[in-house]
């Protein structure tokens, strides 16, 4: 898309502009994330859902219709303000479940992203550019033509309005008396409570140590998401796969595959038996072992290539899986049912500000690293990944005594 919307004057600034679209949505929320938790606490967790949803719908097909580089940048961060549905869906799933099946609840949110994996690569890969890809079935003179990136939004909005529809079967977890004079006094006090609230949350120190935990991993991971994209598509010139847009889609499919069949049926039994904690510093442990291999494959070609670059990728995102659904448990477990809301509004306010800054930074690094590709301690592409996993070291390093100390309650959910 912002090779099309001709704002990057060379390849290698690509991944800079590319970097920044991505960076104004998780930006955007950074500011409206705190609010929305305030919101679903006061008045229910599936309004805010349902507006949520519904700014998807408009927003994201807006996104497809962009002409310039700064409506997609405007459309995008629109999106990332009105669309606060991350942190109340986190709590909804940890209070419809019970106790015991919390942690398949939270892996339940979580796997949204292996859906999405699953969806969102086949769909932009294939129906992104559909005049060019399916001529006899789209022209050039169409709407799908002159905007070819819209349907692929129209296609994911269409699949949004599904999930709107769906929400009229939701059950509130949220429960309010009848009674009005008990609302009114149950109102005022919320809002006197409201930054007393905040307050005693921040001081939640189990709480505040794990989003800080979770906004690490979450940097490393989008820019992980970000950078693999951009590498897998470049030219062998600058240590890339050179892979096909279709091929992309294809990797991350097969990985989001199987990342939902790991968090449906195995990840439950890994937190049982191991704990949130304890399964979460092997994984960062593997992660950081499997990144540093990733430099090596621009010397494969074909089938060899490909096998392994499903293979890493399926580990890649597996991993990934394992550390975000145990830092949704740890947090969600540090504090009660009237506080997870704002809790997690908290959380993903935080985690936010570090996506907001990854995609940028990743995209940056990536259009660094292409143009110096013969540097004197090591190439380009392997100090790009070298960073993005010193994020993980540091990550992992905050899991250990003094900054995180693990309560009876986090050893075995």
């Amino acid at each position: 898309m912002i090779r099309d919307l001709k704002i990057a004057k060379q390849e290698q600034d690509i991944g800079f502009y590319a970097g920044f679209v991505g960076a104004s949505y998780f930006l955007a929320r950074t500011f409206s994330s705190v609010p929305w938790g305030i919101f679903a606490d006061m008045y229910g967790r599936k309004p805010c859902i349902v507006i949520s949803i519904l700014a998807v719908i408009v927003f994201n097909t807006l996104f497809g219709l962009s002409t310039s580089y700064w409506m997609a940048i405007v459309t995008r961060g629109l999106l990332g303000l009105l669309c606060g549905i991350l942190g109340p869906i986190k709590a909804y799933a940890t209070e419809v479940c019970r106790k015991e099946h919390q942690a398949l609840g939270i892996s339940l949110v979580t796997s949204s992203r292996a859906i999405a994996l699953v969806v969102g690569p086949a769909i932009g890969g294939f129906l992104a550019q559909p005049a060019e890809k399916y001529p006899n079935l789209f022209s050039k003179e169409s709407i799908f033509g002159r905007f070819p990136y819209f349907l692929p939004s129209f296609v994911i909005s269409i699949l949004a309005a599904g999930s709107c529809i769906a929400c009229i079967w939701l059950p509130e977890t949220l429960h309010f008396h009848d009674d009005e004079k008990v609302e009114a006094i149950d109102e005022l006090e919320a809002q006197v409570a409201d930054l007393n609230l905040q307050e005693n949350l921040l001081k939640n120190w189990q709480l505040m140590s794990a989003i800080i935990i979770y906004c690490i991993f979450c940097l490393h991971d989008t820019a992980y998401i970000e950078t693999f994209s951009l590498w897998a598509v470049s030219s062998r010139e600058f240590r890339g796969l050179s892979l096909t847009s279709q091929d992309v889609g294809t990797v991350l499919a097969v990985s989001g595959v199987g990342v939902l069949v790991y968090q449906l049926a195995v990840y439950p039994f890994v937190v049982k038996f191991f704990g949130a904690i304890r399964s979460l510093r092997p994984a960062a442990v593997l992660s950081i072992i499997l990144l540093a291999e990733y430099p090596f494959m621009a010397n494969l070609h074909e089938t060899e290539l490909k096998v392994l670059i499903n293979v890493a990728s399926l580990l890649k995102n597996v991993i990934s899986a394992t550390i975000t659904t145990a830092c949704n448990i740890i947090q969600n477990t540090a504090v009660t049912q009237d506080q997870r809301g704002v809790a997690n509004g908290i959380s993903v306010t935080f985690m936010s500000l570090f996506k907001g800054v990854a995609p940028a930074a990743a995209g940056i690094l990536f259009s660094w690293a292409e143009k110096h590709m013969t540097g004197l301690f090591l190439p380009g592409d392997q100090i790009l990944f070298l960073m993005i996993n010193m994020v993980s070291v540091v990550g992992l390093l905050l899991t250990f005594k003094p900054f995180f100390s693990m309560s009876s309650a986090l050893r075995r959910p």
